[in-house]
């Protein structure tokens, strides 16, 4: 596995932890960072993940909204609402990944961590602000 899809992965876990229980953000990374042990460039790269999406947490969320038709954000599995989290703030703040690569990496990790039909699921939203952010 490469550091990234290394990185991307400790993120989502340490999203998904930290929206089931939300305290201070520093500690909360100090805590995770000391039970889950990597390279100092992986930790690095997850750390502006991390930091980045709950900073745009709120207009992140409104895009999900805007996108999940038919879904509203509190009936989206956990994982997969912080999988779109993680790749739409890496396609709409992140100029340094190429959209294609941040959507590949979602599903693929999707697929990894939650259901079958979860990839699917995050590909035809990621996509559409992919399409979105484009124009």
């Amino acid at each position: 596995m490469g550091q990234r899809r290394q990185a991307r992965e400790l993120a989502l876990q340490f999203l998904y932890g930290y929206d089931l229980n939300r305290k201070d953000l520093d500690e909360t990374l100090s805590d995770f960072w000391n039970v889950n042990r990597a390279p100092d460039k992986v930790r690095r790269f997850a750390g502006e993940l991390i930091r980045g999406t709950i900073e745009q947490l709120d207009r992140v969320d409104g895009i999900i909204a805007d996108h999940a038709r038919n879904w509203r954000l509190d009936r989206i599995a956990l994982v997969d609402k912080n999988i779109l989290r993680l790749s739409i703030y890496e396609l709409k703040f992140r100029d340094d990944i190429p959209p294609l690569v941040s959507i590949n990496e979602a599903v693929e990790i999707a697929k990894k961590f939650s259901t079958a039909q979860s990839g699917q699921f995050v590909n035809g939203i990621l996509d559409q602000v992919r399409q979105e952010i484009k124009t």
